[in-house]
């Protein structure tokens, strides 16, 4: 099991960024996918972004594609979320995950708190 910390969330103006950041703790983070979710107020947590092990390979769910960007520091455990052109549509308490593979859109370890991004209209 990886632990893992979420941060950098905030209130925002529509149009406007922000960036996460999600640590990693243990050994394992540089041999795996890592990905962010995100679950708004009563819906089911969804798919946001994902890169692969070296950071070489992303993957992106519709709704953010070409406004956000995903990015790793494997030196320090580190995975990024670029966040741009923010809508109230991605107000949600985001997460990081290690996953399978890019494209596998699953979560191997436990949830952590997540860090909240609110988008105001």
């Amino acid at each position: 099991q990886v632990q893992l910390v979420e941060s950098g969330g905030g209130l925002v103006q529509a149009g406007g960024s922000l960036r996460l950041s999600c640590a990693a703790s243990g050994r394992t983070f540089s041999r795996y996918a890592m990905g962010w979710f995100r679950q708004a107020p009563g819906k089911e947590r969804e798919f946001v972004a994902a890169i692969s092990w070296s950071g070489g390979r992303t993957y992106y769910a519709d709704s953010v594609k070409g406004r956000f960007t995903i990015s790793r520091d494997n030196a320090k455990n580190t995975v990024s979320l670029q966040m741009n052109s923010l809508k109230p549509e991605d107000t949600a308490v985001y997460y990081c995950n290690r996953q399978t593979h890019t494209i596998s859109r699953d979560a191997l370890d436990a949830w952590g708190q997540g860090t909240q991004v609110t988008v105001s209209s």
